[in-house]
């Protein structure tokens, strides 16, 4: 009895966010700007990767200025960039901040653009998504967009979508229209544009120096002190290849999508609780031939909510569509992000705090 007024709970908390996307933002769609838009790319050990994402940019007639941070690479990284006309900054380290938001940092200060677009070495942008960030940041003092995966592999077109779910189930739509909570927002920090003055004015990045999830810690920062953050939907016009295996996404991503450092304990634990009873409770009674009408209506809202997802992914395919079985492993990987959060990254391990 208790189990089930618990699960119905959850299952009316999913949707009322769930209601929140009646009304979203509309797409970004290719377009020019007037404005003067410096691009920063902070990288570690990218050699691999960047080449991509400097390649889209180029010719671009809206950016004025490519600059690299490059924090403290051990590979090619800095000489890629180079070749592809970008101007490098050696980045350096500094007591109290994570590594991104501090490259993040020198790239603001050194970036000379009213605008400035941050992109993360693994996206793949394309024409007119550097416009089209700057003309929507007009309305806001920090924009972030939501990128197209490329998942190339079953496994990971399996796994992941049940990922992002869960951050649906938790959050709602990052794209609605109406504002969540401060302590509720969600940011995604691979494609982010920014007024350079106005965020140099309002501290930069140190909201975020000591967090692993940086992007969620200084979105919530600049809600919680009144500021406008705003979340679009730009798949029409970059895409990016996160991870190279299932495995990888379970590791990489699993380590830091439960926002656990920035995110209260309380919220935390309501979070694990709604997952595990709307996602992956109703897929466990399933398999084991026991469901009950509530978790009939859980999984047919899951499976509802594949439609507006198969948007985000350039490959779908069978695995894509069955990833609901997956919300078990989902459940499991959020609990162990909770109580297990990860402080390394890239070699580097950070305290605490």
């Amino acid at each position: 009895m208790l189990l089930t007024l618990a699960q119905t709970a959850a299952a009316a908390a999913v949707a009322q966010r769930l209601a929140r996307g009646r009304r979203r933002r509309p797409p970004l769609t290719a377009r020019r700007t007037a404005r003067r838009v410096s691009v920063v790319i902070p990288a570690r050990d990218e050699e691999q990767r960047i080449a991509g994402c400097l390649a889209g940019l180029a010719g671009d007639p809206d950016v004025h200025e490519l600059i690299v941070v490059d924090d403290g690479s051990t590979d090619r990284t800095a000489d890629v960039a180079r070749a592809h006309g970008a101007r490098v900054v050696a980045g350096s380290e500094r007591a109290g901040w994570v590594g991104k938001p501090w490259a993040l940092q020198q790239g603001l200060e050194a970036a000379g653009g009213e605008v400035v677009v941050s992109l993360d070495a693994d996206t793949r942008p394309r024409p007119g998504l550097v416009g089209a960030l700057a003309e929507a940041l007009e309305d806001a003092d920090l924009l972030t967009a939501g990128a197209r995966f490329v998942c190339e592999r079953p496994g990971e077109r399996f796994l992941h979508p049940s990922m992002l779910a869960s951050l649906v189930y938790r959050y709602g739509p990052s794209d609605a229209e109406a504002a969540p909570a401060p302590g509720r927002v969600v940011a995604n920090g691979q494609v982010t544009a920014v007024c350079r003055a106005a965020l140099l004015a309002a501290g930069g990045y140190a909201a975020a120096a000591g967090h692993m999830t940086d992007d969620a810690a200084l979105a919530r920062a600049l809600a919680g002190a009144g500021r406008q953050v705003k979340f679009v939907d730009a798949t029409a016009l970059v895409e990016v290849r996160m991870y190279e295996s299932a495995r990888e996404t379970w590791r990489e991503w699993g380590r830091s999508f439960a926002l656990a450092d920035v995110t209260s304990p309380a919220w935390l634990a309501a979070d694990v609780v709604v997952v595990w009873l709307a996602m992956a409770l109703p897929v466990v009674r399933l398999a084991a031939g026991r469901p009950t009408r509530l978790d009939l209506a859980l999984l047919a809202m899951r499976t509802a909510l594949l439609a507006p997802l198969a948007g985000a992914y350039t490959r779908r395919g069978a695995a894509f569509w069955l990833s609901p079985l997956a919300d078990p492993a989902t459940a499991v990987r959020l609990t162990l992000s909770v109580l297990r959060p990860a402080r390394t990254w890239r070699g580097r391990t950070y305290p605490r705090g």
